[in-house]
């Protein structure tokens, strides 16, 4: 048994807090300069150009990407040989966050109430930690800061085996359709498919953080799926920003879990072409 002090959680989650936020990866950032190439709108290849420097003044000048910090979302991978010592698990997570968001000048975007006071916390937390008990010794976890423009943009239909896979291809373009410009386009598209209503949504959700970005789904079946959506949401015209061009975006990632014989849910996360999420290992 590996012992892990809780302190190591919390120090390495406040890096990756503002890491995630000023650093955006080099495979999100090759596929904006692809786009930027395959772009044929004047408008949509100025645009990219913006994005691009602003991603190397965020970079340079230790500087928010995005002035949308969004939700503290984690990942984590847990080994089942890990004892965290000196403290607990949730707790550190939320210290970490909190002295992320404090430490980096990050936006504080949660309220504690959702519905009547609609109180700032002031701190960005709770957040938000999905764990898996996996074999070994070590802990891996993703962060994804999740902005709120995004994802008012998700859905999820609880369709059935009669709509089939063509009738999932068909929701998933109507919903980057009726998103249009509020998600910040080009965007990266995350699908679940498979498994009950709220599994679903997480690996939607999930789906965002495959690396590297446009890499696709190990069973050829539903990579063709991914490239075929991807395909068609660029021919919506929506263009970077919304302003109309060929690139609406920079890649489907399609993730699929067994369902129940009665169901087939889909569920649809979006992310702007700031497409944040950092990985660590302890």
């Amino acid at each position: 048994m590996r012992e892990v002090r809780a302190k190591e959680i919390e120090e390495t989650v406040r890096d990756m807090c503002m890491d995630a936020n000023y650093n955006l990866g080099e495979d999100v950032v090759e596929a904006i300069r692809r786009a930027k190439m395959k772009e044929e709108s004047p408008t949509g290849k100025a645009i990219f150009e913006d994005i691009l420097k602003n991603i190397e003044i965020g970079k340079k000048e230790k500087l928010a990407i995005c002035q949308d910090t969004g939700f503290a979302v984690y990942f984590v991978e847990l080994g089942e040989d890990v004892r965290i010592v000196d403290g607990h698990y949730m707790d550190a997570f939320t210290e970490g966050t909190r002295r992320g968001y404090k430490d980096g000048y990050l936006r504080k975007s949660i309220v504690s109430d959702p519905v009547l006071s609609r109180v700032n916390t002031k701190d960005n937390t709770p957040p938000i930690v999905y764990t898996d008990i996996v074999p070994g010794d070590r802990i891996k976890i993703t962060i994804c800061p999740k902005g709120g423009g995004a994802e008012n943009m998700a859905e999820v239909a609880m369709l059935t085996a009669a709509h089939g896979i063509e009738g999932a291809k068909d929701f998933v373009v109507e919903r980057v359709r009726k998103s249009g410009g509020n998600p910040c386009p080009p965007v990266v598209v995350g699908v679940g498919i498979g498994g009950t209503f709220e599994k679903c949504a997480m690996l939607a959700k999930k789906a965002l953080i495959r690396y590297p970005l446009g890499s696709h789904n190990p069973d050829k079946r539903f990579a063709d799926v991914e490239e075929e959506l991807l395909e068609r949401i660029n021919n919506l015209g929506i263009g970077p920003m919304g302003l109309g061009g060929r690139i609406t975006a920079l890649a489907v990632h399609v993730e699929v879990f067994p369902c129940h014989i009665a169901t087939m849910p889909v569920a649809v996360n979006l992310n702007c072409h700031a497409s944040r999420h950092k990985t660590r290992v302890i």
